[in-house]
């Protein structure tokens, strides 16, 4: 088989999705394959490439993933078998920026349903710790060394959602960079004193969907953004909340986190 072809777990990789996909797409008829003697598929990369392009850039969420998530968070498991599960992922993706892609949108769907009535907030709360503590664990697992860059991260001001600064964890250690985490209620002050004090190259601000007080949001990254910029470091306003379009890079995925972090190791 030619090297211009690639496996179905190769294509899943590129497109950011689980096998099952893949094998929906194909036998739809959106992703041609051929098939090997012993009948599996192979995909030709440009084919997988155009295919990624033309939806955008991102193949979206897979369904299949996403409900066998929530349906192992919705159990009465514990950390090791979340964490085990988290690795399985990152097997299967190939980075742990493709495993956040998967697990934020894991978490938005969790969201959804609760919003539905589909499950109460007890059921939402305890399916994110179960996530939170197999972070954990990964995190424990992916040690920075000293002299590397860092990267403080916080919530918006009045926003308790911390599991987005997890999956940015990750993909922080993964680069190599070290996190200094702020998490919920970081007084702006506090901030300010450690960008003044040139102690961090980047930072990242994240807001849920529930974050939709746009000038609140405003008044908290704008004094944050001119310090930046005073003192060469980057800012990040991350996640669906209505952060300012002009102060700093607005960041929505995981994919262009990635993207930034690359950028910033040239």
């Amino acid at each position: 088989m030619s090297q211009d072809f690639v496996t179905s777990a190769e294509a899943a990789r590129m497109l950011g999705v689980g096998p099952t996909s893949i094998k929906r797409w194909s036998d739809s008829g959106l992703l041609p394959c051929v098939r090997t003697p012993g009948k599996h598929r192979r995909f030709l990369r440009q084919e997988v490439e155009s295919f990624l392009i033309e939806r955008g850039g991102s193949s979206g969420p897979d369904p299949d993933q996403v409900n066998a998530w929530i349906g192992l968070l919705g159990t009465n498991t514990g950390s090791y078998e979340v964490h085990s599960a988290l690795l399985r992922e990152r097997s299967r993706q190939g980075s742990w920026w493709q495993t956040a892609q998967v697990l934020a949108s894991v978490l938005a769907e969790l969201g959804r349903r609760w919003q539905a009535g589909e499950i109460s907030v007890l059921q939402e709360h305890a399916a994110s710790e179960h996530l939170a503590r197999g972070l954990a664990r990964v995190c424990e697992s992916l040690p920075t060394e000293n002299g590397a860059d860092r990267c403080l991260l916080a919530t918006a001001v009045g926003d308790e959602h911390t599991l987005p600064l997890s999956l940015c964890e990750i993909c922080l250690r993964e680069a190599g960079w070290t996190p200094v985490w702020a998490g919920r209620g970081a007084p702006s002050s506090e901030i300010l004193a450690l960008i003044a004090r040139r102690e961090l190259r980047m930072v990242a601000l994240s807001a849920s969907i529930a974050a939709s007080d746009a000038a609140r949001l405003r008044a908290q990254a704008e004094p944050i953004a001119r310090a930046c910029q005073a003192n060469g470091v980057t800012l990040v306003l991350g996640g669906e909340g209505a952060w300012p379009e002009d102060l700093g890079l607005r960041q929505r995925d995981f994919r262009e986190f990635h993207a930034s972090l690359t950028e910033l190791a040239r």
